[in-house]
């Protein structure tokens, strides 16, 4: 095929025969009123003749050489949703071709349909020569050969078992519209965060088959959302135990995740079982450091229901609990199997717990990613209008997911070069010094999120009166900050207070201060012992 690549499928669609692939790709394709293809039908027009006929008369490796060589061009050349041939993945050019699609951003779907449906839907079809002979020992022979090649070449599963051909549609345009950052770095086991509706049903998947037992461990408030994620893993056929605790920081301590560990051991959990985390930022984080603890590190997934958790606490692989003296002391460095950022989450969350994530993806743009900065500015007065209930079926639903995608984005740049914290990551730390210090003296009444919005004011004027910055860029952090609905002050601690919790802060060295601020936006440098008088002086500016 020679020219310029006009388009790419924006789904090729594969599984066992029976499965359903015509007829779920041409329903998901008429939902997104996109093309559609089947490779075997494209193939019967190229031939001009059946398959059965042309497997009859040629072989069934002259076919396979015909269907690669129009997969590649498909690949190459189409815009719509592209069925496959249950056979085609076995080819290794095909793998190769698919493999190539992924990297520019395809979705290759897997639809795996449940054995005894498949197998009665291809004998009802006919037409199919790799089943001649004893149809079910046939499907069954070549399915245990299949399934382990469609689970590597595809990078969405789809389970359909019971599900009508419009159920499974929906459930695939969920999935082939979701968003995907990568995450990977020296000391990572790479994993995915997927940003979309619906990708709580990837759970299964990316707990695998080695797991037997799941511990969900969530709090009160999303228990709608907890018995969605336990319907998932039982029907998976894992056995479940649901370990509820405390909602927010008051769920962060020692006490509660010793009786975490308790249960663990009282129910046999080992190294072959596994830790969900469902919550905010707060019951992520505890879930992180149980899975990190128990058993010195057993596999988990993070499903993060709000904004804060999906931008910052289920992504990074930063898992603690508080102490008396002070924020996330006490905790580890251990990275999830996966991320499943579901969107229809935040259609529960009230305006104020939605608004505070925003401080955290604000504080991206500044220390890295205008563009967060950009979409902030244009969709301020609907970002600080959300309504739950409107959410899903309106167009702020797209653009939270690119904040989403933007700030992960920065978030996996920053882990990926520095898991453990040692240099590049204190950059994720923009506004924190002084933001983890209003959470404790405000007894974590104050949001994460909102302290940190303050935090990143107080570290502009920092950055200002050192002569790092200009003033219209403190005078920007405080416009853009309160035009979401965020706080640019807090006059409710004293100087020595603040001071001696700064002093305790993770980036602090000895008994020196150290702060991360701005040269401009997308510039952060580290501050080492800054002058006693302006570090007080901007704790001053931002009481005003």
């Amino acid at each position: 095929m020679s020219g310029v690549r006009h388009s790419i499928p924006v789904a090729v669609i594969i599984g066992m025969m029976g499965a359903g692939k015509t007829r779920v790709g041409k329903e998901v394709a008429h939902i997104m009123d996109l093309p559609f293809a089947d490779a075997d039908v494209e193939i019967q027009h190229d031939i001009g003749m059946g398959i059965p006929e042309f497997f009859e008369r040629e072989g069934e490796p002259a076919f396979r050489k015909v269907e690669a060589d129009l997969i590649a061009d498909m690949l190459e050349d189409f815009d719509g949703i592209f069925s496959l041939g249950g056979g085609a993945p076995m080819t290794p050019s095909t793998q190769r071709a698919l493999a190539e699609y992924i990297d520019r951003g395809g979705r290759v779907v897997y639809l795996d349909a449940d054995p005894a449906e498949a197998m009665e839907r291809a004998n009802r079809g006919g037409g199919r020569p790799m089943l001649n002979g004893d149809a079910d020992a046939r499907w069954k022979k070549l399915y245990k050969e299949r399934d382990p090649v469609f689970r590597r070449v595809a990078n969405v599963r789809v389970r359909t078992r019971g599900q009508t051909p419009q159920m499974a549609a929906r459930k695939v345009m969920d999935m082939i519209r979701e968003r995907m950052v990568h995450v990977t770095g020296s000391g990572i086991e790479p994993y995915d965060v997927r940003i979309g509706e619906g990708t709580m049903n990837h759970l299964p998947d990316v707990l695998g088959e080695g797991v037997a037992r799941v511990a969900l461990i969530h709090t009160q408030p999303v228990q709608r959302h907890s018995d969605h994620a336990r319907t998932l893993l039982r029907q998976a056929g894992y056995t479940v135990s649901d370990i509820v605790v405390p909602d927010a920081e008051a769920g962060k301590t020692v006490d509660v995740a010793n009786g975490v560990w308790r249960r663990l051991g009282d129910e046999g959990f080992t190294r072959s079982d596994a830790i969900v985390g469902l919550g905010g930022g707060a019951a992520t984080d505890l879930a992180g450091f149980i899975a990190a603890t128990w058993m010195r590190g057993i596999r988990y997934v993070n499903c993060p229901t709000s904004l804060l958790a999906m931008v910052d606490a289920s992504t990074g692989g930063k898992t603690g609990i508080n102490t008396e003296a002070g924020k996330n002391l006490v905790g580890s460095f251990y990275t999830p199997a996966g991320v499943l950022a579901d969107m229809r989450t935040l259609a529960t969350l009230p305006n104020d717990i939605f608004i505070e994530g925003l401080g955290e993806v604000a504080k991206s743009g500044f220390i890295m990613d205008p563009e967060i900065l950009r979409i902030l500015e244009d969709h301020a007065s609907e970002l600080r209008s959300f309504d739950g209930v409107m959410f899903l079926d309106s167009g702020l639903k797209d653009v939270v997911a690119e904040l989403i995608e933007h700030t992960v984005g920065v978030k996996a740049y920053h882990v990926s070069a520095d898991l453990k914290e040692a240099g590049l990551r204190e950059f994720l730390n923009y506004g924190h010094t002084l933001g983890h210090a209003i959470e404790k003296l405000e007894h974590f009444r104050w949001r994460h999120g909102n302290a940190v919005a303050v935090g990143c004011v107080y570290a502009a004027e920092l950055s200002h009166l050192l002569g790092y910055i200009d003033q219209d860029l403190v005078d920007y952090h405080r416009s853009l900050l309160g035009s979401l609905g965020l706080p640019t002050s807090w006059n409710n601690g004293s100087w020595s207070d603040v001071l001696a919790l700064m002093h305790r802060d993770k980036k602090a060295r000895g008994n020196k201060l150290r702060f991360v601020v701005l040269e401009s936006v997308g510039h952060p440098i580290h501050l080492e012992d800054p002058p006693a008088d302006a570090v007080e002086e901007a704790f001053r500016r931002i009481q005003q």
